[in-house]
């Protein structure tokens, strides 16, 4: 087994081959839309760990007996914002990424609709780390099946390549706030939440991303 470190040339040049790779695909004369993919899981009992106690009273927290299930949220953002996203009990899997793919490509075939009519069709790069679900036969066969889309695998030991990291980060925060499963249904304080995250948002993410420099 291998072990490797933030710095070592290996990864460096990982690195440096997916920017050269994001900086052919902008040069290209052919439409595109990067989007970029990401899974995160949501605890149905969780809460936040901060908080005030009044002054002359000691400070109290209220702990779940039980740790409770997990919601996996699989999710893709672009310069349009929230593109799609899909919540599924448990971890996710294959068969739970092909429904995501499906849904994500009704989605962006449904905007391109409502905007004005290209001279040629957009191409789509899906952008995603390297977990072993992404890189499933059947998932390459769906790219092979949907021509307009492609898909580049982040470098290793590079989450923050991955501007959707910042998303999940600010909507983990937005759901707790809604107390899921005080107030509302946990579900619902997730879609909720992700009404939340504006264009601008994940506009300023997906720059901030593309400010590291190749050898970072």
């Amino acid at each position: 087994m291998v072990f490797l470190s933030k710095g070592t040339p290996i990864v460096k040049d990982q690195r440096s081959e997916y920017v050269q790779r994001i900086f052919d695909i902008d040069a290209r004369d052919t439409p595109h839309e990067l989007i970029f993919v990401d899974e995160a899981g949501f605890n149905l009992t969780k809460r936040r760990r901060r908080g005030r106690n009044i002054i002359g009273y000691r400070d109290i927290v209220n702990v779940p007996g039980q740790r409770g299930g997990n919601v996996a949220m699989c999710a893709a953002i672009s310069h349009r914002g929230v593109l799609h996203r899909h919540a599924a009990l448990g971890p996710y899997n294959t068969m739970h990424l092909l429904a995501f793919l499906d849904g994500l490509r009704g989605h962006v075939y449904r905007l391109d609709q409502r905007e004005p009519a290209q001279p040629q069709q957009p191409c789509y790069v899906v952008i995603w780390d390297n977990v072993s679900f992404h890189r499933a036969a059947l998932v390459c066969d769906w790219f092979t099946n949907n021509p307009r889309f492609s898909s580049i695998f982040l470098p290793v030991y590079s989450p923050f390549l991955n501007p959707i990291e910042e998303l999940f980060s600010a909507w983990r925060w937005k759901v707790y706030d809604r107390d899921p499963y005080i107030r509302i249904h946990v579900l619902q304080a997730m879609e909720e939440a992700c009404l939340d995250s504006m264009v601008e948002a994940c506009q300023g993410w997906i720059r901030h991303t593309r400010a590291f420099p190749p050898a970072t």
